[in-house]
């Protein structure tokens, strides 16, 4: 230790001294009473004094001033306050006189100095006020930048993300609007190309208290001619995206196509405007324009390249949902064949619903179907392809084919008909795994007596409803789903049981019960619930309003099978 304070004691005065020669900020150490005990060379430049003549003169009447040059009552100087008070403290704005006659502000702080805890002074540091007010405005103008780019990007990727939900053009857009209004635009339209050279407005989104009859203004556009110089027309032909002000959004249309949209500018009280094009150069889909009202704040080039930018992906989520709604219709429309006409033998009733997916989710591979054997018991199908597209619905035809052939002579039960179709199904079909329950109903269409015969490949039971208000799921006779390993089970068990006259069987697929964040056994709770409370409607309209009364959120297709049989 003693070695330690010889060396800081002979190394001290010099090293200190280099230190605060070199410090950038102008320095002043002023003692107890306020005098000027030593200056660096940056307070030198500030003060436009050398170090020689400021030393022991008094600080506060050498430098400091009012506003006008004039002296400044001793109390009245914070500096001196801060040094009789031997506590930290800063200033802001002070005048002081510099040796060439000039005033100055200066911003300062000044510290306590001790020796050995004896108070021996201050240590001021001085800036110029005006280059640090400077150097903040540029901080600030830089922080604002940096703050706006990280809007405009988070706006970027949250368009993206939320756009890339849903394949639906009308809920893209919607979205879209949202998005945009009020965070970039006070308004925003889409128009999108239909055919050739027509071109349909199919969005228009405003902001808070606008005026409704602008966001109806939806409508078939009239045609875009190829020499109009309008920024609508020359976005849809390809052209660059185009960034209007004031002046140039009132500009006199050269075309009915840009009379329509010069129209809606004017409505909206445009005072600039960006029109850029959804899609790339070589698939134009349609424009996409931004309307802001307020003159203080038009769009920049910058908010040009954000939007340009944005109408890319829109375009790339448009042409998207625009290939997917055919393949989903051609789906759908598969589906809807495959699923034959119902028979109605005798005195019974039947009815079946097939409801899509809804919007933004795929076709599924629900199925129903109902068929009279040859030894006249009828036989009820619901099953349910493993897969949302195409593939599953072919898949579904093949199974509903294969199914139909096996069980149309075979005189076993119905657990060895779905045997025979677990075995079949890996050699002539497609379907990797799926559900179903093969029901057979035994007696006399007209008068009865009934029975029920019935196995279940891993797909929900059937709900027996009775005349006297009874709600019963049929859970025998469960069995493990088709595709299964092989091995992973034995023959596949029936189940029988009578039903009672005036009774009714739904046979549904998961859609019916399965709702995003909610378990199975409250999915099958709220089917018993709502069945019963419809058990004494006519059959078609039980059909209809099961499932019309699913919660929001479910994003699977629905099959439904409904059989009643005859009152006594």
């Amino acid at each position: 230790m003693g070695d330690e304070r010889q060396w800081w004691s002979a190394a001290e005065p010099g090293f200190w001294q280099q230190v605060v020669g070199q410090l950038g900020t102008a320095l002043v150490v002023v003692d107890p009473a306020g005098r000027i005990l030593e200056v660096n060379p940056a307070a030198e430049r500030l003060l436009g004094r050398a170090a020689a003549a400021m030393r022991g003169e008094d600080a506060h009447d050498l430098l400091h001033r009012d506003a006008h040059g004039g002296r400044i009552p001793r109390e009245q100087c914070p500096l001196l306050r801060a040094v009789t008070e031997r506590a930290e403290a800063p200033g802001e704005g002070d005048i002081c006189l510099r040796g060439d006659g000039r005033l100055i502000a200066i911003s300062w702080s000044a510290s306590p100095l001790t020796d050995d805890g004896v108070f021996t002074g201050m240590a001021v540091l001085l800036t110029d006020a005006a280059g640090d007010r400077s150097a903040r405005r540029e901080r600030a103008a830089y922080t604002r930048a940096l703050e706006d780019l990280t809007e405009r990007l988070t706006l970027v990727a949250e368009i993206t993300d939320v756009l890339g939900q849903t394949l639906e053009t009308d809920e893209a857009l919607a979205r879209l609007g949202r998005l945009l209004v009020p965070r970039l635009a006070d308004w925003a339209a889409v128009d999108l190309r239909v055919g050739a050279g027509q071109v349909h407005r199919v969005a228009v989104t405003g902001p808070e208290g606008r005026d409704a009859a602008q966001e109806d203004w939806r409508e078939n556009l009239p045609e875009a001619g190829e020499w109009a110089r309008s920024p609508l027309v020359r976005v849809l032909n390809g052209g660059d995206p185009v960034l209007q002000d004031q002046a140039e959004t009132a500009a006199p249309p050269d075309s009915p196509l840009a009379a329509v949209h010069s129209g809606f500018l004017r409505a909206a009280g445009a005072t600039s405007a960006l029109t850029v094009p959804l899609g790339s150069q070589r698939q134009i889909t349609g424009a996409l324009t931004l309307v802001r009202t307020d003159p203080a704040h038009p769009f920049d080039t910058e908010d040009l390249k954000v939007v340009s930018d944005i109408g890319r992906r829109v375009g790339l989520v448009i042409d998207n949902a625009r290939r997917f709604g055919r393949q989903r219709a051609v789906a759908e429309a598969m589906q809807r064949n495959l699923l034959a006409p119902l028979p109605q033998p005798g005195r019974l009733r039947l009815a079946a619903r097939y409801q899509p997916a809804p919007a933004g989710s795929q076709v599924g591979g629900d199925w129903y179907d109902a068929f009279e054997r040859k030894d006249g018991t009828l036989a009820l199908v619901i099953g349910d392809v493993v897969g949302h597209d195409l593939t599953a619905a072919a898949g579904m035809a093949q199974l509903h084919g294969i199914l139909r052939s096996l069980a149309w002579d075979h005189t076993g039960t119905p657990g060895a008909v779905v045997d025979r179709l677990d075995d079949a199904m890996p050699a002539i079909t497609t379907v990797p795994m799926a559900t179903l329950v093969l029901a057979l109903l035994e007696g006399s269409p007209h008068t009865g007596p009934w029975t029920l015969r019935w196995t279940s490949a891993g797909h929900p039971p059937p709900l027996l409803l009775t005349q006297d208000g009874q709600a019963q799921y049929l859970e025998a006779g469960q069995g493990l789903l088709l595709g299964a390993p092989p091995g992973t089970g034995g023959s596949r068990p029936s189940a029988a049981q009578s039903l009672p006259p005036g009774s009714t069987l739904l046979l549904y697929t998961d859609g019916l019960i399965e709702i995003p964040g909610s378990d199975l056994d409250t999915g099958l709770a709220r089917l018993r619930r709502q069945a019963l409370a419809l058990a004494h409607e006519p059959l078609d309209t039980l059909c209809d309003r099961l499932p019309a009364r699913m919660p929001p959120g479910s994003t699977d297709d629905v099959a439904l099978l409904a059989l009643r049989l005859p009152s006594p």
